[in-house]
C-alpha cells in the first residue's frame, strides 16, 4: 500500500492549519481578543479612553498595592456563555438554574419592549466598531443617519464605537431619536456619547429580536462577523415570510461586491437560493440613495398595513351583516 493511502487526511482550517482542540481554543481566544481590540481602536480613534483600559498615573502619584490573592482574575463569564456553553451537569441542575434563567430572559425581553415601545420608524445601522471618525465610511454613516433623522426616523445601533457611533451622531445632528442597544461582552465595552436611549442586554438573541421588532429596515456598512450575522438573519426572515417590505441596504459597493458575486455565482449557481433572493439587497455608495430606499420601503409598509386593515374591516362588516341576517330570520320565525 502506498504511503499516500496510509496517511490519514487531516482536517484543515480556512487558513490551511491542521485542526485540533488546541487550535480551536487558540482561535477562539484570538477571536475574542480581536473583538476587544476593535472596540478599543474605535474608542481611541474617537478620542476616548476605552472602557476598562488601564489608567496611566503620573510618576509621582501614590502607588496603591493590591492583593491579587483576593482578586478573581478570570475573565467575565457572560450570561450568553452560561446559557449556551456545554458543561456536564448533575441530574437536578436543570431545576436549580435554567428556570431562573428563563425568568431573567423574560425580564430582559419585557424591559426591552417597555423601553423601546415609543421608538418610531426605527432604522438599525450595523458596521465595524473600529471605523475611525475620519474614515469616509464613518462620514457616510453620519450623513445617512442625519438624512433619515430629518425625515422622522429613529436611529438604532449596538451603541458601540465606529459605524455605530457615526449613526448615533448623525441621528442627533438630524434632530432624531438616537437609540443604543448595548450587549454584555467578556470585557467592558461601554457606549458611545451620542445615544439618547440606552438599553443593556445580556443575551444576543434578545437584542437581535429588538433590532428586528423596532426597525423598518437595516443599513449595513462594512463590518465583520457580527454585521454579517445580522444581515443573513434578516435575509432569512424575509425569505421565510416573517417580515415584509424590509429593506436591506449594503453601503459600500467595493466592500460588498465580492460577497454578492459569490452569492450570484456559487449560491445561486448551485440553486441554493432563488434568483429573486438577490433582489432583496440594495447596494449603494450614496447616503441620499440609502435614505430614499428606506423612506420608500416605509411608505410601502404603511400602504400594506392600510390594505390589511381595510380587508380586516371588510371581513368584520361581512360577519356582522351575516349575523344580523341570521338574527332577523330567527325573529321572523318567532324563535
Amino acid at each position: 500500500m502506498s504511503k499516500s493511502k496510509k496517511e490519514k487526511k487531516v482536517p484543515r482550517s480556512a487558513r490551511g492549519k491542521a485542526v485540533d482542540p488546541h487550535l480551536r481554543r487558540t482561535a477562539e481566544h484570538e477571536a475574542l481578543a480581536g473583538v476587544r481590540e476593535r472596540h478599543h481602536v474605535g474608542h481611541l480613534a474617537a478620542g476616548r479612553m476605552p472602557p476598562g483600559a488601564p489608567v496611566v498615573r503620573a510618576s509621582n502619584a501614590r502607588r496603591l498595592d493590591i492583593d491579587d490573592a483576593i482578586r478573581d482574575a478570570r475573565p467575565l463569564v457572560t450570561e450568553d456563555q452560561k446559557l449556551l456553553n456545554f458543561a456536564p451537569r448533575a441530574s437536578d441542575d436543570f431545576t436549580r438554574t435554567d428556570p431562573w434563567r428563563v425568568m431573567r430572559i423574560m425580564g430582559e425581553i419585557i424591559e426591552g419592549f417597555d423601553t423601546l415601545a415609543k421608538v418610531e420608524r426605527g432604522v438599525t445601522f450595523f458596521g465595524s466598531a473600529r471605523t475611525a471618525p475620519d474614515d469616509p465610511q464613518y462620514l457616510a454613516a453620519v450623513e445617512t443617519a442625519r438624512l433619515l433623522a430629518t425625515q422622522g426616523f429613529s436611529i438604532i445601533t449596538g451603541a458601540g464605537p465606529g459605524i455605530m457611533e457615526a449613526a448615533n451622531k448623525g441621528a442627533q445632528e438630524g434632530g432624531g431619536h438616537s437609540v443604543g442597544c448595548n450587549i454584555e461582552l467578556p470585557f467592558e465595552q461601554g457606549s458611545n456619547p451620542y445615544v439618547d436611549t440606552l438599553v443593556h442586554f445580556r443575551y444576543f438573541f434578545v437584542r437581535k429580536t429588538m433590532f428586528i421588532k423596532y426597525s423598518i429596515g437595516y443599513v449595513i456598512f462594512p463590518g465583520g462577523f457580527g454585521t454579517l450575522d445580522e444581515l443573513f438573519e434578516a435575509l432569512t426572515l424575509i425569505q421565510t415570510g416573517k417580515i415584509s417590505q424590509f429593506p436591506l441596504v449594503l453601503f459600500g459597493t467595493h466592500y460588498w461586491a465580492g460577497l454578492v458575486r459569490w452569492m450570484q455565482s456559487r449560491v445561486f449557481g448551485e440553486k441554493k437560493i432563488s434568483a429573486g433572493d438577490l433582489d432583496l439587497l440594495v447596494i449603494t455608495d450614496d447616503p441620499k440613495e440609502a435614505a430614499d430606499v428606506i423612506a420608500a420601503a416605509w411608505k410601502a409598509q404603511m400602504e400594506e398595513a392600510a390594505g390589511a386593515a381595510r380587508v380586516a374591516l371588510a371581513d368584520q362588516v361581512e360577519r356582522m351583516e351575516k349575523e344580523a341576517k341570521r338574527l332577523a330570520a330567527m325573529a321572523r320565525r318567532g324563535i
